[in-house]
């Protein structure tokens, strides 16, 4: 049977992206695998948290990357390349307006976000060592958002998965080098990451560059249009509730972190391992995402229901599919991998204990990977903050219900965090498509 038109649509996209989604979590991989061949939990841990600190401060900013997609896509779906011109402009004007205000809260931040995450005396100098190497590295992060999720919503996946390569083969290359070459430790680890976030904020720079609405962009800067108050209240309101429904998922993932920091350096170094590998699944998933993100959000732009509808089911059944594969490939080498990312022995018998969460995360969290990127196109984020509101109280209700399965109960109130999420979602999208698209 030939393929539809749609599903080789949702392909050209998702697997693109799935590719460079696998490439950006092999930053966190790398720098596991290569921390653990010192056999140092401290050493590990502290890689972790201060990771773990940095992606928090960072990731609510995601909407950086998400408002950019559904704005270039809308704009593609209307046929206005003026339009992506001041996507552009506006979106790296804001990335560098959040650098600003972070540089300036750093003496602040770090110290307070060490604290939060609940870094012991082992594990808390190291941590610190690494957030000081990269933290002002945050705005190339945030810059890079911005231009990925242009090239994204301009179906630029390739040139956007050929950087991510690139910049992690560089990564890694320096990880080996300065880390077991060089015996900068936990130090290494940092350069290394700090090194290749520049080297890809030149590449996609370049590239854009390359693109007409791009190079259009630098004159909006100069054009009253561009900031117009309508516009930027536009914008303000997407990133608004994007803002605040990451900070809600990180909120959740920061509890994860500081409880298995409370467990004790195994424990904590054992849930790095496995959140690693849980990472590499979504990031895999994600795919599915940016592609719902597209699509819906050209389905949105052109007012075209029936389009917005086959996208939605046909997303959800190719994501479903992508689960139940990595659900089953954890299954089976789930513990193997879990146990290659250390040397000690503690850690590896603590990973290989916690590992059958890597199986069940997947599944749990597909249906709300594929309704984020829906929503996201379709600009209902106010909609998606409620919902992500909502799986937030069922998580830490069931993180108290959980309490008695110490580590156990705290993955499986992870999990239940992702069911209530794509539930919530997909009981909200019928009244939604109605009222928003006729």
């Amino acid at each position: 049977m030939k393929p539809s038109p749609l599903w080789r649509a949702i392909l050209a996209i998702a697997i693109p992206s799935m590719l460079t989604n696998v490439a950006t979590a092999l930053f966190g991989l790398a720098d596991m695998w290569v921390i653990g061949r010192l056999g140092e939990a401290a050493a590990q841990g502290g890689v972790e948290v201060g990771a773990k600190l940095l992606m928090t401060l960072l990731i609510v900013f995601n909407f950086l990357k998400t408002g950019t997609v559904a704005l270039a896509a809308q704009a593609a779906g209307r046929g206005a390349a003026e339009d992506q011109a001041a996507v552009l402009t506006r979106g790296v004007a804001a990335a560098l307006f959040v650098g600003v205000i972070l540089l300036a809260l750093w003496p602040l931040a770090v110290p307070a976000g060490l604290a939060l995450l609940g870094a012991g005396e082992e594990v808390a100098p190291m941590a610190r060592t690494y957030v000081d190497i990269r933290y002002a590295g945050g705005v190339a992060w945030l810059v890079n958002a911005v231009l990925t999720g242009w090239l994204i919503g301009r179906r630029q996946v390739r040139a956007v998965l050929g950087v991510e390569v690139a910049a992690n083969l560089f990564h890694i290359a320096l990880d080996l080098l300065l880390v077991l070459g060089l015996g900068w430790g936990v130090a290494g680890v940092a350069v290394a990451t700090l090194a290749s976030e520049g080297a890809k904020t030149c590449a996609l720079v370049a590239i854009c560059g390359g693109q007409p609405p791009a190079r259009a962009a630098l004159g909006h800067v100069r054009r009253r249009e561009t900031w117009r108050m309508a516009e930027l209240s536009a914008l303000f309101r997407l990133n608004r509730d994007l803002f605040l429904r990451t900070l809600l998922l990180m909120s959740a993932t920061v509890i994860v972190t500081r409880a298995g920091a409370q467990q004790g350096a195994v424990v904590l170094a054992a849930n790095a391992i496995l959140f690693q590998l849980f990472m590499l699944a979504t990031l895999m998933l994600d795919g599915f995402e940016s592609a719902a993100q597209v699509l819906c959000g050209e389905a949105a732009g052109a007012k075209d229901r029936a389009r917005f509808t086959a996208s939605v089911r046909a997303l959800l059944a190719w994501a479903a599919g992508a689960a139940a594969v990595m659900a089953g490939t954890y299954l089976v080498f789930g513990e193997a991998l879990a146990a290659s990312f250390s040397t000690d022995p503690q850690v590896i018998a603590a990973a290989r204990t916690y590992a059958v969460w890597a199986v069940v995360l997947p599944l749990a969290g597909v249906a709300s990977f594929v309704f984020d990127g829906v929503f996201i196109g379709a600009a209902w984020t106010r909609a998606m903050l409620i919902s992500m509101a909502a799986a937030l109280g069922v998580f830490l209700l069931a993180l108290w219900l959980t309490a008695p399965l110490g580590n156990h109960g705290l993955w499986l109130a992870f999990s239940l965090f992702f069911v209530a999420r794509g539930a919530g979602q997909a009981l909200m999208t019928p009244r939604l498509m109605r009222t928003r698209l006729g």
